[in-house]
Order: structure tokens, then C-alpha cells, then sequence
């Protein structure tokens, strides 16, 4: 009986023991674990390389970018004390440098004119001035900064105007400048005051052919005005001068300036007034107080790069800026626009800067400030002399000049980039010529006086605009598609569909954009009333036609394979389209006059662009959506079909399943799958650069166009100066894009983490 049962539990023929350590299986064992381990490392090294290489990037954008918000260094040299200044060389009323800062210019109060070297202070050469026998200078002025125009007002009621130039030769290969003085209007001084008064204050300014010249006698104001015309055949000059009648001062004047335009004259007059004239009309603009403080009053004053500010410090060490700006009335007033503080003692003068928007100050104690004024920037105070003296500023505004006591000062002066500020990057800035403070983006303009203009803040504003209106399409229309393909779509038909949307995503974005500037822009501005009405009947027509396939007898209905019912709605799409772009003609002539984009912007007044953020979203959206739909379908088909088929064997209707445990559990993968649409829209460069129109602009409207931070690097990288002050914000501006990337995608990776422990219990 046991032999029995043991022929009927025991294998005739047991199978034969596997050896698992024959020196193939052992081999094959080995290598796969040397290639686990290869792999392994090589994942490590290759994440750790790719944040390496990011975090280098973000060190290397704020190395470039760091240097925008240091402030100003001032240098001293070896101060000299030329004999020839020790002598009989008259008080000093003008200092100026020349533009390699080999050459300085001194006018004195005697009438002479002294050229000297400033590496050692020599004096070079000396040029006297025809004056009139017995007639002194006793006051003088300059044109706008950079003009080498000079005129000095005389003590017999007479003006005197010369030119300083200096000339570069070469001889024996060795750099010479030859400084010269000229007279344009000749040597004859120009008559102001017709009673022989001195001229306490004067001021001129040229344009064109024509020279403003304006003095002063205690509180009489004298203005004469010259015009030079040429003979084209004899190639004379003739002078026509005219004198200019103004309404007379009431308190003695302290200063007088010319704008460069000849449209206004200022003068500043009393404890602290400023009295602007029209020199169009003839006639008082405006009387102005300049400071509140009934302590202070003005103690120096000038005109910025360009003659629309007018820089006024006073007797506390204050310094404000002025300029014509229209009312809401549309009438120009002399506005305060900005403060800045050098100290406690009185300003006793301001130059300003011949190429930038900036100026140096110096109080009667010896202290020198670097400001700027757009950017609203103090950048340097430093102490240069025991007392007040007189500076001179270098053209290019990177040496200074301080005489003081018969001695001569030099300093080296270090300030690359003082328009750049936080205020003027990210704040409303009161721009000149113009009626409020704004933000405004205008690196670059054709004038020599330009002011630069490099808010951030419209850049921003237009990338987070075209992000929004790109995934205000996207989203809705990839979120759904991945859904239902991932769900309730027929496997075979998945598996034509989902590479289909995925291959968009190979279409260049450059073709893109060329295909929307040059083709739907246009096309969308002909039918505007046919898109809106397909963005409103898509939507109902796919209802509609879902409500009569769910009426229809289930005999045709059942026709269709399950999960093939999408294709039906390709048809009812196609139609949708056809029937409203085909109605626009009609919806335009009906409703809107004949032209809907007149009646937008004659009745709605609303700036109509042609390439504007809706063309943007239509074009980008388009080109989000692969990357939003395919995260998203494998986000929603990864879910386990365990949860899907016990929610339905519970009761749950497909539906029910779909929102509250489908939608739930693939969640963190949906998030993550917005989040990077977002960030492809957020750098997108070439789409927003062909079909927005490219014009930086803070305007919420979806008709008008927007300039987006990686769009303008694009464009302006190419046409910078590297090391400006123009090349570092367009590498503020990346630093601005990775940071923003950077935050985004640490907290969709939060958001993500938090929603996959949440339904992780499903």
C-alpha cells in the first residue's frame, strides 16, 4: 500500500535541478549588476551635471547682472599747484575738460582764457579775450551740456560769445591736441542792455540758425534774438537781430536758462521762485514756488542733458527737479518731479553729465555727489575740499576737476550704470516730456539726449499676458482631450489619435509664429465676428450634437463601436466652422456698421492692433497643447483599472468614476502637466515675436499687442553694447525668467507632492 502511494505522489520522470551558479548564469548575474550600477551612477552624474549647469547659469546671469546696482567710485590723484594758477591768473568762473581728458579749459574773471594739461596741471597756452578797454566779465553761461558754446556777460551792458574746439594731430606718431578758441558771432560783443548796466546773469542757446541770448540787470530781463542766413549764390552770412519783449521781473534774478527748443525761457528770481516765459507767445507762463520751506532758498541751479530739466538745489543741501509737463487741461506747467539730498550745507553748484541723465553737486563744504535723475539714484557723497570750490566734469563723465584755494584737484570717477535702479526697473517713473509717471520700455532712441527708459515692468506684464491668454485655449481643450482619450476612448482609436497631437509638438514654433503674423493675424482681423462666434457656437454645437446622438434610436446607435463616437464630432466641428466663418459678412454688416474693428475702436474706443494678444493665444495655445495633453493622458491612463473597476462595480456610473477617483488620482500628474504648459508658454520666444507686434505695453486689452521679457532679449541682445548698462538688464531679464521659472516649478512640485499624499489612499 506505501509502495502505492508512493508511485502515485512521485514523479516518473522529476525534472531536472537548475544549477543557478554555472559560470554562464554567474557571468549574466555580474554583468547586469555592473550595468545596474553603470546606470545608476549615470542617472546621478547626469541630474547632478543638469543642476550643476543650472545653478552655474543663475550665478553667471546675477555676476553679469550684479554690477547695475553698485554705486559710484571717486578717485583722487596727486593734487597740483601749477605756478602759473599761484599768480595773477583772475578768479575762476568756468572749468571744462575735453573728451580724451588730456585738456582743461579755465575762463577768468580778467577776460583770459588758459588751457592746461591735466595730468600735471602746465599750463599750455593762454588766449585773451577782445574786450573793451576798461570792461571786466562778470558773469557767464554756457549752452546745453556738450555744447561747446560759451558767452560771458559784460560789465557794460555787453555779451561776448566764443567757441572752445580742440584739434588732434599726430606728429612723429605721438597724439597732440591743440586747444583754439573761435568767435561764430564775431569778436564785437552783442549789445543787451542799452543803458551800459553790467550783466549780472546770461545765458544762451542755439538751434538751427538761430541764437537765443537773454541777461539780466538787477531785476530787468533782456532778451535778444539772432538769425543767421546764408546767400547761396555769394555764400555770405547775414545776422538779423531782434530784441524779444517780456514781461518785466519784480524780485532780483538769481539765474536764467534757455530751452534748447527756444520754447521756454526760465528764470529764477526771489527767495526761491521760478518765472517760466513763452518765448512763442511772448507772454508769462507761470509763476512757480520751487521749495515750501520758508529756511531755504536757492542756491544754485542748472539744466540737464538735453534742456528739459532744470535742476534747482538749495541752501539745506537739497536738490529738486522741474520740468514742463500738460496739465489734464492740456496746458504746460512747470512740475516738481523728483528730490535728492547731498547734505546739510548749501549747494553752490550742478553740472550735469553731457551724455547721460546725471549730475554732479558739490556744498559749500567740500562734499561731491554723483546722482542720477531718472533713475532717482544717489550714488555717491564723498568729501573732496576743505571749502567750496569749482568742478569741472569730463565729457565722459568718468574724471572730475576741482579747483580750490589756487590748487588743482583731479579725480577719477567710476560710474557705468547709474540709470539702473529698483524704482526705475519695476516702478512708475515720471519720464521727461512727459504728462505722469509711467512705465515705459525704450532702450534706445535716434537723439543724443535720449533718456533711457528700461522698465521691466511692461516686459513682465506682456509675458505673463501672453501666458494667459495661451492657456486660457490650452488648458481647457488638452485637460479634455487627455481625458477622455485616456478614458472613454477606444484603445485602437488611442493609439492613432494620441501620436497625431503629440507630433504638433514637432512643428517648429518659428513656423508658428510666421503662419500668425502673415496669415491668421489678417485672416482674424477680416472676420472678427466669425471667430467670436466660433469660440461661442464650438461649444454648443458639440452639446447639441451629443443631445440628438443621445436621442437617436439605439439601433443607430449602436452602430458606432464604443469609444469611437468621437469621430462623429469631427464632422459637426468642420460645420460649426464653416457655418461661422461663412456668417462673418453678415454678423459684421447686421451689428457692427460694416467693420467691426472701427466699431471696437470708434465706439468701444478700444486700441485695436492687428497682431495682438488673441492671435498670440490662438498661435501659442496651439502650440502648447502636445505638451499639456500628453503629460496629462498618461497622468489619467496611469491610473490603476483596480480603483476604475471598483468604483464601478460599487454603483458608480462611468462618470462618477471619472471625476471622483480617475481625476483625484491623477491629479499631481494633471498639475504637473499645467504647470509645464505654462512654463513653454512663459519662454516662449518666437510665436510672441512674429505675431505680437513686438510693442511693451502695460494693456490688459486682448486686442492690443505686448512685448514678452525672453522676446525683447531676443531682439535687443544683438544690437547692445556688452558690459552697458543695456546689455546687464537684458541679463536681468533672464535672471527675471529663470527666477520665475524657478519659483513656479518649486511650487507646482509642493502643490504636486501634497495632492499625490492626499489621494494616495485611493
Amino acid at each position: 500500500m506505501t509502495d502505492l502511494a508512493n508511485s502515485l505522489t512521485t514523479p516518473k520522470n522529476p525534472p531536472a535541478r537548475i544549477d543557478f551558479n554555472t559560470p554562464a548564469l554567474v557571468r549574466k548575474r555580474k554583468m547586469r549588476a555592473l550595468k545596474d550600477r553603470l546606470t545608476r551612477w549615470y542617472v546621478l552624474v547626469g541630474g547632478l551635471a543638469v543642476l550643476g549647469a543650472i545653478t552655474l547659469i543663475f550665478f553667471y546671469l546675477a555676476y553679469v547682472v550684479l554690477p547695475l546696482f553698485q554705486g559710484a567710485e571717486l578717485t583722487a590723484k596727486k593734487v597740483q599747484s601749477p605756478a602759473w594758477l599761484q599768480q595773477d591768473a583772475g578768479k575762476p568762473l568756468l572749468l571744462a575738460l575735453e573728451e580724451q581728458n588730456m585738456v582743461g579749459l579755465r575762463v577768468a574773471d580778467k577776460g583770459e582764457v588758459q588751457f592746461f594739461a591735466v595730468k600735471d596741471g602746465g599750463l599750455l597756452k593762454r588766449q585773451q579775450l577782445p574786450l573793451p578797454a576798461g570792461v571786466s566779465v562778470v558773469s557767464i553761461g554756457q549752452d546745453q551740456p556738450g555744447s561747446p558754446l560759451v558767452v560771458l556777460g559784460l560789465s557794460n551792458g555787453q555779451a561776448l560769445i566764443f567757441k572752445h574746439s580742440y584739434k588732434v594731430t599726430y606728429p612723429d606718431n605721438k597724439k597732440t591736441i591743440e586747444p583754439q578758441v573761435s568767435f561764430p558771432y564775431g569778436e564785437a560783443p552783442m549789445a543787451l542792455d542799452a543803458e551800459g548796466r553790467p550783466l549780472e546773469h546770461i545765458a544762451l542757446s542755439i538751434n538751427d540758425e538761430t541764437l537765443v541770448l537773454a541777461g539780466s540787470t538787477g531785476n530787468q530781463l533782456h532778451v535778444q534774438q539772432v538769425v543767421s542766413e546764408e546767400n547761396m549764390l555769394t555764400g555770405e552770412t547775414t545776422q538779423e537781430q531782434s530784441s524779444v519783449e517780456l514781461p518785466q521781473m519784480v524780485e532780483p534774478i538769481k539765474a536764467i536758462y534757455i530751452d534748447p527748443r527756444h520754447q521756454w525761457l526760465y528764470v529764477l528770481n526771489g527767495r526761491a521762485q521760478a518765472d517760466v516765459f513763452s518765448l512763442r507767445e511772448h507772454a508769462l507762463n507761470g509763476r512757480y514756488k520751487l521749495l515750501e520751506d520758508g529756511e531755504r532758498e536757492v542756491s544754485a541751479s542748472s539744466m540737464l542733458l538735453g534742456g528739459i530739466s532744470l535742476m534747482v538745489g538749495d541752501s539745506k543741501g537739497g536738490i529738486s527737479q522741474w520740468f514742463m509737463a500738460r496739465d489734464p487741461d492740456g496746458s504746460s506747467r512747470l512740475k516738481h518731479i523728483r528730490d535728492f539730498q547731498l547734505g546739510t550745507a548749501p549747494v553752490v553748484q550742478i553740472t550735469a553729465e553731457e551724455r547721460r541723465k546725471g549730475f554732479v553737486a558739490l556744498d559749500a563744504t567740500g562734499h561731491l555727489g554723483v546722482f542720477h535723475s531718472t533713475a532717482n539714484r544717489t550714488l555717491l557723497v564723498e568729501p573732496v575740499t576743505d571749502a567750496s570750490g569749482l568742478l569741472a566734469l569730463s565729457p565722459r563723465a568718468n574724471r572730475v576737476v576741482v579747483e580750490e584755494g589756487g590748487q588743482l584737484m583731479p579725480f577719477r570717477l567710476s560710474n557705468p550704470h547709474p540709470e539702473v535702479s529698483w524704482s526705475a526697473l519695476w516702478g512708475k517713473v515720471w519720464y521727461e516730456s512727459y504728462d505722469e509717471p509711467k512705465y515705459v520700455w525704450q532702450s534706445t532712441a535716434a537723439n543724443t539726449d535720449f533718456e533711457p527708459k528700461l522698465s521691466l515692468a511692461p516686459l513682465t506684464f506682456g509675458t505673463l499676458k501672453a501666458a494667459f491668454y495661451a492657456m486660457l485655449l490650452a488648458a481647457p481643450l488638452a485637460i479634455a482631450a487627455a481625458i477622455y482619450t485616456a478614458y472613454f476612448m477606444a484603445p485602437a482609436m488611442r493609439r492613432k489619435v494620441k501620436p497625431v497631437i503629440e507630433l504638433m509638438e514637432a512643428l517648429p514654433t518659428v513656423i508658428l509664429g510666421f503662419f500668425a503674423g502673415l496669415f491668421l493675424a489678417p485672416y482674424v482681423e477680416g472676420h472678427l465676428p466669425g471667430i467670436f462666434s466660433l469660440l461661442l457656437l464650438t461649444p454648443i454645437g458639440i452639446l447639441l450634437a451629443g443631445f440628438i446622438w443621445s436621442r437617436l434610436p439605439e439601433s443607430i446607435r449602436l452602430r458606432v463601436p464604443d469609444g469611437w463616437e468621437a469621430a462623429i464630432l469631427i464632422p459637426v466641428v468642420g460645420l460649426t466652422a464653416w457655418i461661422a466663418l461663412g456668417m462673418s459678412p453678415l454678423l459684421e454688416s447686421w451689428f457692427f456698421g460694416g467693420d467691426m474693428r472701427l466699431w471696437i475702436s470708434n465706439d468701444l474706443g478700444i486700441t485695436y492692433d492687428q497682431r495682438n494678444a488673441l492671435i498670440v493665444g490662438l498661435a501659442m495655445g496651439f502650440a502648447v497643447i502636445p505638451n499639456i495633453f500628453s503629460i496629462a493622458e498618461d497622468a489619467v491612463f496611469s491610473v490603476p483599472r483596480s480603483l476604475t473597476y471598483g468604483s464601478l462595480a460599487l454603483g458608480a456610473t462611468p462618470w462618477q468614476t471619472m471625476t471622483r477617483v480617475v481625476l483625484l488620482t491623477a491629479s499631481p500628474g494633471i498639475f504637473s502637466a499645467l504647470m509645464i504648459g505654462l512654463g513653454r508658454a512663459v519662454g516662449e520666444t518666437m510665436i510672441v515675436l512674429m505675431a505680437t507686434g513686438n510693442t511693451p505695453v502695460m494693456e490688459a486689452n486682448i486686442f492690443e499687442g505686448m512685448r514678452t521679457l525672453a522676446a525683447n532679449v531676443a531682439v535687443e541682445m544683438p544690437e547692445s553694447e556688452v558690459g552697458g548698462s543695456h546689455y546687464r538688464v537684458l541679463f536681468l531679464s533672464a535672471l527675471v525668467l529663470l527666477t520665475f521659472t524657478f519659483i513656479m516649478n518649486t511650487l507646482a512640485e509642493l502643490i504636486r507632492q501634497r495632492l499625490r499624499k492626499k489621494y494616495a489612499s485611493l
